[in-house]
């Protein structure tokens, strides 16, 4: 226990720590602007906790109890990261804890800072004006939001939740985990929204789930780089010293010319592809390098641990 203590505020001393914190707050302050401006006002049921809440804050109107929709959103997603603790890890939960439990105080920070009702137009119901205009800025802040956050292993909390446990377990991807709690979730809106609303609340989780998707397809994008060139030495150095990326070589045989050759090929940021690319021009090195993108790398790759133990095995 003690050594567990003591890990713990080590933890807090470190930068990791500190940036994901300020990314964590970040996130879930677009997050909630996003909900409180685009999706409240218009009433909007997606598969989302927050929607949830206000098909249940609904219901309790009808039964003369009064319960706000921060409220509830609080309550239900206190039951949920105990879901996060034990069902997905440590890690993931502590991060959920903190960002599920500040996104109801941040709907009440907005609604004091700028409450929706100001930036209604007489005649509109809604801050856009259009359902379908409500639903396209939600859907595409807060899939943006919940992809930088599943980017650092935290969640907005909530559905996310949910949809982790159904990509640990079921091995979707997290934007197909979304879509399907979310359209489980959304469809408890028949029960206090008009047929046509929670249709496009479906509508509006599958957009959600292709979003995601999308966005975490350009958070994982990599480049993957083939060079032959006579001067592969000093890019096989460039690459491993400068760049702290490994390589692999391959003997290759021209076709037109009948030479041999060596080919470098190695995974790289899009920065680091760039520095490569200024390093051989600056260097003089001629080459012929082409480059594709790779969506989905798993191994021994991304970050500073990954380097650490790379340098490790090398040893």
């Amino acid at each position: 226990m003690k050594d567990k203590i003591l890990e713990a505020l080590r933890n807090l001393l470190t930068v990791k720590f500190w940036k994901d914190l300020v990314i964590m707050t970040l996130g879930m302050l677009v997050a909630s602007a996003a909900v409180y401006y685009f999706m409240l006002p218009s009433n909007l049921v997606l598969g989302s906790i927050t929607g949830l809440s206000i098909v249940l804050s609904n219901l309790f109107a009808m039964a003369g109890i009064t319960i706000k929709v921060s409220v509830m959103v609080t309550v239900i997603n206190a039951i949920l990261l105990l879901m996060a603790w034990f069902l997905i890890g440590h890690e993931f939960g502590a991060k959920t804890v903190y960002t599920a439990l500040i996104l109801g105080p941040m709907l009440e920070f907005w609604e004091k800072v700028l409450p929706y009702e100001k930036l209604i137009e007489p005649g509109q119901t809604s801050v856009m004006g259009d359902l379908w205009f409500d639903l396209l800025c939600f859907v595409l802040v807060v899939s943006f939001s919940q992809t930088i956050l599943f980017n650092i292993n935290a969640s907005t909390g909530g559905l996310d939740i949910l949809a982790k446990i159904v990509n640990k377990y079921f091995h979707f991807d997290i934007g197909k985990s979304v879509t399907v709690a979310g359209a489980i979730i959304c469809s408890t809106a028949f029960a206090v929204n008009p047929f046509r609303l929670v249709i496009v609340g479906l509508v509006g989780t599958f957009i959600n789930g292709l979003a995601i998707d999308h966005f975490t397809s350009m958070f994982n994008r990599r480049k993957r780089v083939c060079i032959i060139s006579k001067e592969y030495e000093k890019i096989r150095s460039y690459i491993i010293n400068d760049l702290s990326r490994g390589c692999s070589l391959y003997g290759v045989t021209g076709g037109y010319s009948g030479q041999d050759y060596i080919e470098i090929q190695t995974l790289l940021t899009q920065d680091e592809f760039a520095s490569l690319m200024a390093f051989m021009k600056d260097n003089d090195i001629h080459s012929f390098t082409t480059a594709g993108n790779v969506n989905e790398v798993y191994g021994l790759w991304n970050d500073k641990k990954g380097k650490k133990m790379k340098k490790q095995l090398d040893k």
